[in-house]
């Protein structure tokens, strides 16, 4: 387990140094073939901004209405 994670590390160590920045938004990158090969890598561009737009909002309403409701009057005997 120990080997395993001596070689892991080993590996990342020699991938992180095999690329470095030329430009930018341009990396270098050594791929390993028999010997090496140089590739010049061309990262995205992104532009990021806002824009307006106009959106159509619900209005909710109510209305009052009149009704007729019943009342009962009770007489309460004496």
């Amino acid at each position: 387990m120990r080997k395993l994670t001596a070689v892991l590390a080993l590996t990342a160590l020699v991938a992180a140094g095999a690329c470095k920045k030329t430009g930018e938004g341009e990396y270098e990158v050594q791929k390993p073939v028999v010997g090496t090969q140089t590739d010049t890598v061309h990262t995205p561009t992104v532009d990021v901004g806002t824009t307006k737009d106009t959106i159509t909002v619900p209005k909710v309403t109510t209305e009052k209405k009149e009704v007729t409701v019943p009342t009962v009057d009770v007489d309460k005997p004496k």
